[in-house]
């Protein structure tokens, strides 16, 4: 029988002085809220990760070394075996480059590839930092919204290629699956966009750090695309939001293409990044070898998470929709019908409810009237939240 994995008994997130609990951070954004206040906003989980990324972690402090280190060949195997266990994709060892984490992996990027006024294109709404990555370098953004169709996004191709073709963008930022939704993207949808990425030499930059919490439906990474797609792409992913390892920094880089692998490493070695951190690279070895089973079981437990949410809006939130979530933790609720803002409702959740919600101000363009949730916590304090913001709904309506 599989080992049982223990997801109600939560961590103590102040003593690793998490952002999402933090009292003082919180008052920036809501400076009335509740004193007894659960965070459901910053994307990171309050489950302690898994025991035996514990045990390595303890192993190495109790040890006491931490000096400079290199990205080792037990590193390379653990990737490469994962991607083959769990994705059905097979990664040559030197498609693989370690580097700090994500989002300045993306700040790296930008440097590496395109020069000042240059443009990446986004579909909006999108994760912040896309954004960021390319505004703190003196780049660009041309936003394409998305199309919403009843509760899932779709790709609008036309106005795509029209923004290839009359702005000629450098790049674009893919994130897959979609953040903040959650959409998982289909084979024929990224082909589709390949091709013109192909077509009009833009550089296709795929996101793939949601892609192992899957809640219905299976995955498809860019890797899976025909090989003569793969020569402009580069892959960014790590395991960070898959067993709550964010705070480690440390995160890689899938570049099948030589001559573009090559250019961003130059790039690092500009910004001297050259020696990964030690207890992430531990981490994430662990992670990746003996921590599958932990995270099918997360991803039952968030399943249940998310039905509790959904049951409490269906029946209680009047004028709030889910959009259909194929992963991550973190619900993507319209409230565009609800006849109150997005700013108006997330300030009373938080005072009166004591409930920290996200709001799409976070999501670059197009998030007006959105909200977000996260169901990385326990039961008990989903179904605790849903219960305190259904009696703050329910006062809102009438007024």
């Amino acid at each position: 029988m599989s080992k049982l994995y223990d997801f109600d008994n939560l961590s103590d997130r102040h003593i690793d002085s998490a952002r999402k609990w933090d009292e003082t951070i919180v008052a920036t954004k809501f400076p009335n809220h509740r004193k007894d206040f659960i965070p459901l906003w910053i994307a990171d989980m309050d489950f302690k990760a898994a025991p035996e990324i514990r045990k390595s972690l303890v192993e190495m402090a109790e040890n006491g070394a931490y000096g400079y280190t290199y990205a080792t060949a037990r590193w390379y195997e653990s990737v490469i075996n994962w991607y083959k266990k769990r994705h059905r994709i097979n990664i040559p060892k030197e498609w693989l480059t370690l580097g700090y984490g994500t989002v300045p992996n993306m700040h790296v990027l930008v440097q590496a590839f395109l020069d000042e006024e240059d443009a990446i294109l986004l579909n909006t709404p999108i994760y912040g930092p896309f954004a960021y990555a390319a505004e703190h370098n003196n780049r660009k953004v041309i936003k394409i919204p998305l199309i919403k169709d009843d509760r899932i996004y779709n790709m609008d191709m036309v106005s795509i290629e029209k923004a290839f073709k009359e702005d000629k963008p450098k790049a674009i930022f893919f994130c897959n699956p979609h953040n903040p939704s959650g959409r998982i993207w289909q084979m024929s949808e990224m082909t589709q966009l390949a091709e013109l990425c192909q077509k009009y030499k833009v550089l296709l930059v795929s996101d793939e750090v949601h892609s192992e919490h899957i809640i219905s439906g299976t995955f498809n990474s860019a890797l899976a695309l025909d090989e003569k797609y793969l020569q402009n792409l580069i892959v960014l992913t790590s395991p960070n939001k898959a067993f709550n390892l964010g705070g480690l920094k440390l995160s890689y880089s899938i570049i099948p293409n030589e001559k573009i692998r090559e250019t961003l490493k130059d790039q690092y070695l500009k910004n001297s990044i050259t020696s990964p951190n030690v207890p992430g690279q531990i981490a994430m070895i662990t992670a990746y070898e003996s921590c599958l089973e932990w995270l099918i079981q997360c991803e039952d437990y968030i399943r249940i998470n998310l039905e509790i949410t959904e049951e409490y809006i269906n029946q209680y939130f009047n004028g709030w929709e889910l959009m259909a979530m194929d992963s991550s933790y973190l619900p993507w609720v319209d409230i565009s019908s609800s006849g109150k803002s997005m700013h108006e409702i997330a300030t009373r959740m938080a005072d009166d409810a004591g409930v920290i919600v996200g709001v799409g101000d976070d999501y670059v363009a197009d998030a007006e009237g959105f909200l977000r949730l996260n169901l990385g916590t326990s039961h008990v304090i989903i179904t605790e939240a849903m219960e305190r913001m259904r009696k703050t709904w329910a006062t809102m309506e009438k007024e």
